[in-house]
């Protein structure tokens, strides 16, 4: 499960450190084990195992999986000022009457767990604090914890440093996508504007080596996986809790995008494959184009980049690539063999193979259906009105390995003229496609022939 350094390097508690990984013995009651792994409990037990004591720090799977899973059940900064108020009962931070020498012990105690926890939730889910209802609840409480001794201000100064940054880093990738996404429409109407007088330039006289392009892929498939966060995953997924009264719209539960951009990079890239392909005038050249692809999927696959390996072998299937039969017929025999996914493919060399082992990108359609048929397979409440909890151990176990994959960095050079072309590139529309491979080979039959007639009057009605 994702990990956060304990802060017993900056907070110097000996009850802290010892506690860290213990469970609690005299469990709040509501909760219900089975061979001593939690396997349901009422929702508010559930929030008191998270919140920790004097003498009690949760576990951090734990942790990971109920701050992931707790949102289909409540909004989290109802979560948060429910968790703010039960640790400030804790450190009894709220009681002015409270006597000052086992308060002061006490807050020695339970300050740097309390600590550890807000820094466990900032670092895995930072979107949660782009509502202004859990920062108020976030300041609120460190404002008192920092109060105290000054490590202790030091402690939440580092903290807000630290999800500030997150925060801004994701604004600015936010930011950075409108950009990329506004510069690829424009010079999609340009192509659509002047299509004779705009000289259209594709992927192989930018870039013929298929490595390079396989590389420069994966820089973007790990840069945008990198943005996605662990809660993303089950908020495509939110439906109404049946015991929840509240009537407001889930949508404001979501605070980033970034699975639905991946979603789109994975489109763009079939499309632009597909636009690629159906382009060139002359059918050897076309050819051309398939068998470098080709050759770019196989050097992802290598990598370990199966995400955009899918997506070209989905541009390939698209139906105006696949009914240019004529093309086809010229892709050399051998290339075809390439397609067949075998893992007696290997890297290049020990060296590649050393650098490249770590990398995982998986099939992301795959990843979101796993987890699709998971959250809809198993019920969130059992009949007695407590949270399966057995579902969410599975449903965290699959995000943490997501969560491991995307961390990983891309050992490979940047080429910002590759990269730009890839994120940019005029990517058609299927009619638009279609038109494209009508125009490359006639249609075929009458239904086809409806169709191009009926694709070019609207492109002329267009014009």
């Amino acid at each position: 499960m994702p990990q956060t350094p304990p802060l017993t390097g900056q907070l110097n508690c000996s009850g802290y450190n010892k506690n860290l990984y213990q469970t609690k013995e005299e469990g709040y009651p509501g909760l219900f084990y089975h061979d001593n792994n939690l396997v349901s409990g009422s929702l508010e037990a559930l929030i008191h195992h998270l919140v920790p004591t004097v003498d009690y720090y949760p576990d951090r799977t734990y942790i990971f999986t109920f701050l992931l899973s707790s949102r289909l059940f409540m909004h989290p900064y109802e979560l948060m000022s429910k968790v703010c108020h039960l640790c400030m009962e804790q450190q009894r931070l709220g009681d002015p009457q409270a006597d000052k020498v086992r308060a002061t012990v006490a807050s020695g105690k339970i300050t740097p767990k309390i600590l550890q926890l807000l820094t466990e939730w900032t670092e895995t889910f930072p979107y949660d604090f782009r509502d202004e209802r859990m920062m108020r609840s976030l300041k609120e409480l460190t404002h008192r914890l920092a109060s105290g001794e000054e490590v202790y201000r030091k402690a939440v100064g580092q903290l807000s440093q630290g999800l500030i940054r997150r925060l801004t880093v994701q604004s600015q990738y936010e930011e950075a996508l409108v950009k990329i996404n506004a510069t690829a429409a424009e010079r999609l109407a340009a192509l659509k504007s002047k299509p004779q007088a705009s000289i259209q330039r594709d992927m192989l006289s930018i870039c013929s080596d298929p490595f390079t392009v396989a590389q420069q892929l994966t820089h973007i498939e790990l840069e945008r996986l990198s943005y996605i966060g662990p809660e993303e995953f089950v908020q495509a997924f939110v439906q109404k809790d049946p015991l929840d009264n509240d009537k407001s719209c889930y949508s404001d539960r979501k605070k980033a995008s970034n699975l639905e951009a991946y979603v789109e990079w994975f489109n763009r890239l079939s499309y632009l494959v597909a636009t690629e392909i159906c382009m060139p005038v002359k059918k050897k050249h076309r050819a051309r184009v398939i068998e470098f692809f080709i050759d770019v999927a196989r050097e992802c696959f290598n990598i370990g980049n199966f995400n955009s390996l899918m997506a070209i072998i989905s541009g390939m299937n698209m139906s105006p690539v696949s009914r240019l039969k004529k093309t086809w017929s010229k892709v050399k025999t051998a290339k075809f063999d390439i397609l067949e996914v075998s893992l007696n493919f290997k890297p290049r060399d020990s060296e590649s193979r050393s650098r490249l082992r770590r990398i995982v990108i998986p099939f992301f359609s795959l990843l979101i259906k796993d987890i699709y048929f998971l959250n809809e397979g198993c019920a969130s409440r059992l009949p007695d009105g407590h949270i399966n909890f057995e579902k969410f151990w599975e449903l965290a176990k699959q995000v943490s390995e997501f969560m491991t994959w995307k961390k990983v960095e891309c050992p490979f050079e940047k080429d910002r003229k590759i990269l730009q072309y890839l994120l940019t590139a005029p990517a058609f529309t299927e009619d638009a496609l279609y038109l494209a491979s009508y125009e490359s080979e006639g249609p075929e039959n009458n239904m086809e022939k409806d169709r191009w007639k009926s694709l070019r009057s609207t492109l002329l009605s267009r014009v």
